[in-house]
């Protein structure tokens, strides 16, 4: 092929994701859930992800290839998740990544998870500004960023979650209204039938005295089931999940649009499986045309954990000359983000 071709492999969580990238283009993907597995115990259990992953890994990059119309020989560099995330998962999706990559003849590229769902944003609205603020909201994570060439620069914290993250929340507010698991689809859809303005659940850090770019959703959780405990007769689940969902997007808006305004950013890159949210979608969009920002979100299928994320981070890490990472490279579950790469940003090779 003229242009490079980076294959990219998820297995942080519970989705086995492969992905094909050349040139900023998606050429073919593949994902595989173990959602199922773990729907009865209420979460993610590791080791029945990491189970499935070794099940699902060799046939994704099959379909994968399949979809794509190339040969693993046309594959040029291998990028892989190496952290954050669950450490058996992660330990999998490395180990094929290695392999692949040995077989092959070509780079490794052991990646940050929460950079490959930035990335992921390029394959359909093209390269980033040289600097915005990014929003990543997912099951793990919920944190203000200020991001430039994903490849060569550092990312920057404004502010992260400092206990339970949206998504968690999301989770476990469902188990309290009887909602099953994935908490966050299920609430979106009991939603539809609610009044965001039953329940005037708290939106927690959003006082004046408050970190301004800091996230806390535990207390917002107590608060719901304290609501729930107190209620007397049948607890109206789409009410509850509709006040509570509210209370979520609004919280993430203030904070994201303030933030953009602070850092002097006319864009807003909103990214992670809550990004799939339809009430946070709708309401950041409805607070970013009033301030004037553009609002840039992937397609909803590619904001929760798949493999064409870590292809385009890949693909820019490839395009930028940057150095690849040795064979030896291990995984780090609680990896703090600093940069495309797990370890931070790497200088360029010298000419």
């Amino acid at each position: 092929m003229s242009t490079p071709l980076v294959l990219g492999i998820e297995t942080s969580c519970d989705e086995t994701g492969v992905g094909l990238v050349s040139g900023g283009v998606l050429l073919g993907d593949a994902l595989a859930s173990s959602m199922e597995e773990h729907a009865r115990f209420g979460g993610v259990v590791p080791e029945v992800a990491a189970r499935a992953h070794l099940e699902a890994m060799a046939p994704m990059v099959r379909t994968a290839l399949q979809r794509a119309q190339v040969d693993l020989a046309d594959v040029t560099a291998v990028a892989v998740t190496a952290g954050p995330g669950l450490s058996p998962a992660l330990q999998v999706g490395l180990a094929a990544g290695k392999a692949y990559a040995l077989a092959a003849g070509v780079p490794l590229y052991a990646v940050h998870h929460l950079a490959g769902h930035a990335a992921v944003d390029v394959l359909d609205h093209g390269p980033l500004p040289e600097r915005c603020v990014a929003l990543i909201v997912s099951g793990g994570h919920t944190s203000l960023l200020s991001v430039g060439d994903l490849a060569r620069d550092e990312i920057v914290h404004l502010g992260d979650t400092v206990d339970d993250a949206a998504g968690e929340a999301f989770d476990k507010v469902a188990r309290l209204i009887g909602l099953p698991y994935p908490g966050g689809p299920a609430i979106d859809r009991a939603a539809r039938d609610g009044d965001p303005h039953a329940i005037a659940f708290p939106r927690p850090l959003t006082g004046p005295s408050d970190p301004p770019w800091t996230f806390s959703f535990s207390g917002l959780k107590t608060a719901v089931a304290r609501w729930v405990e107190a209620h007397d007769g049948t607890v109206p689940v789409p009410d509850v999940a509709a006040s509570f969902q509210e209370a979520v997007a609004d919280t993430l808006a203030r904070k994201a649009v303030a933030a953009c305004a602070d850092q002097g950013a006319d864009i807003l890159l909103m990214v992670g499986g809550v990004a799939a949210n339809s009430r946070v979608r709708a309401l950041m969009e409805q607070r970013c045309a009033a301030a004037g920002l553009t609002l840039r979100v992937p397609p909803i299928r590619l904001c929760t954990d798949n493999g064409a994320m870590i292809a385009a981070l890949g693909d820019l890490l490839v395009r930028a000359d940057v150095e690849p990472d040795p064979l030896d490279v291990a995984a780090d579950p609680r990896a703090r983000l600093t940069g495309a790469l797990l370890h931070g940003t790497r200088a360029l090779p010298v000419a």
